[in-house]
């Protein structure tokens, strides 16, 4: 159980007044930040009490996101520092990062930069992915490089379930069901979790028989597997901002690869159907950017934005980056004695998601610093 924060005498005291977001249901008027920390109890005798306030919700979370990563590959640490100050001006203060080729371990010594939690670096099919991102190997060492990664992250591993197979001129599958049903028991047994890129329909199946956790993009979710996502508990995290930019690939590709292009327009126009119906059996949905690719970083709020559009409730779309997000990484929100790490709005997110796009304060660690 969380303990009371103690009140240290020569500490600043923050007080967020006016309506404090706990959970969807659980509404309070106040909270202090003591020491960094949340506490829902005045502290006797506090002398320097500085107030904001607003509607307050916790830290927004990215749960796709690259820090470290560009078009090109890993990026040098002054550019993954203005990634991650870019999030978290846009108030996100977690992010999974879902796979990256640089070393980001320094960011967990900054106490201004969001939380990382990361998924090591992606493991691709050889020449089946971008360039520089992944670890490309084949079937035979996928059990090896997923111990490995699931070492290296936060709990979680990131493979590359399909991509385009230029002799066949589409999406394929990029592993066989033997090789990746032994890489996720062997994930599970250390302790992490599994992840995969997928936009096509041919990988699904075998990734969630196999037990995989989560699946990226998902945009070729059918009605005869998302009731075995449902099933399965298996997550999604769509990224629709980045499945909004499957028009422009499709044309820039078209002359090589027709039957590619014809499908990835497809999976464009039929992606809010896709995540509405996903939504609607029951399937896990939280946001996520797919920001440090080729897409800017601080899209937090677009992408819960797109959701609604999808179809989904405000209310669900917001949890989706904030209460459930957290739950769902084993990451503390507003409780008591947490990390005091939260966004103070202008007026209820819950009424118009949109104000998610203009914080008036992001906290961080008990701190403005934006």
């Amino acid at each position: 159980m969380p303990t009371k924060v103690q009140y240290m005498s020569d500490q600043a005291v923050l007080h967020v007044r006016g309506r404090v977001l706990v959970g969807p249901e659980d509404v309070r008027d106040e909270l202090w930040v003591v020491d960094g920390r949340i506490s829902y109890d005045r502290p006797a005798g506090a002398r320097d009490v500085r107030t904001v306030e607003g509607w307050a919700l916790p830290g927004l979370v990215d749960a796709h996101c690259h820090v470290g990563l560009d078009a090109h590959g890993p990026v040098p640490e002054d550019v993954s520092e203005k990634q991650a100050l870019t999030d978290r001006d846009a108030g996100t203060l977690l992010i999974r990062d879902a796979g990256s080729p640089s070393d980001t371990r320094w960011i967990d010594d900054r106490d201004d930069l969001p939380k990382i939690i990361r998924a090591g670096r992606h493991i691709a099919r050889t020449r089946r992915y971008i360039r520089n991102y992944a670890w490309e190997i084949e079937p035979d060492d996928l059990v090896a490089y997923v111990a490995q990664e699931a070492r290296r992250g936060d709990g979680w591993v990131k493979l590359v379930g399909d991509w385009i197979d230029r002799e066949v001129g589409d999406l394929s599958a990029c592993w066989p069901r033997q090789a990746v049903q032994a890489a996720i028991a062997e994930a599970h047994r250390l302790g992490a979790r599994v992840t995969a890129h997928c936009f096509a329909e041919d990988s699904l199946r075998d990734l969630v028989e196999a037990g995989i956790d989560c699946v990226e993009h998902a945009t070729g979710l059918t009605e005869e597997t998302i009731p075995l996502f449902a099933e399965r508990g298996v997550a999604i995290v769509p990224t629709l901002v980045n499945i909004a930019t499957f028009p422009r690939l499709a044309d820039g590709g078209e002359s090589r690869f027709p039957r590619w292009s014809a499908h990835m327009r497809r999976l464009y126009e039929r992606r809010y159907d896709t995540v509405r119906a996903a939504y609607d059996a029951g399937i896990p949905v939280y946001v996520g950017t797919d920001a440090g690719g080729t897409l800017p970083h601080g899209l937090v709020a677009a992408e819960v934005a797109e959701l609604v559009t999808a179809g989904i409730p405000v209310v669900e779309a917001l949890s989706a980056a904030t209460w459930a997000a957290h739950d769902w990484l084993r990451r503390p929100g507003l409780e008591e004695g947490a990390a005091a790490d939260l966004v103070v709005y202008e007026t209820d997110p819950r009424a118009d998601v949109r104000v998610l796009a203009a914080p008036r304060r992001v906290i961080l660690n008990g701190r403005a610093v934006a």
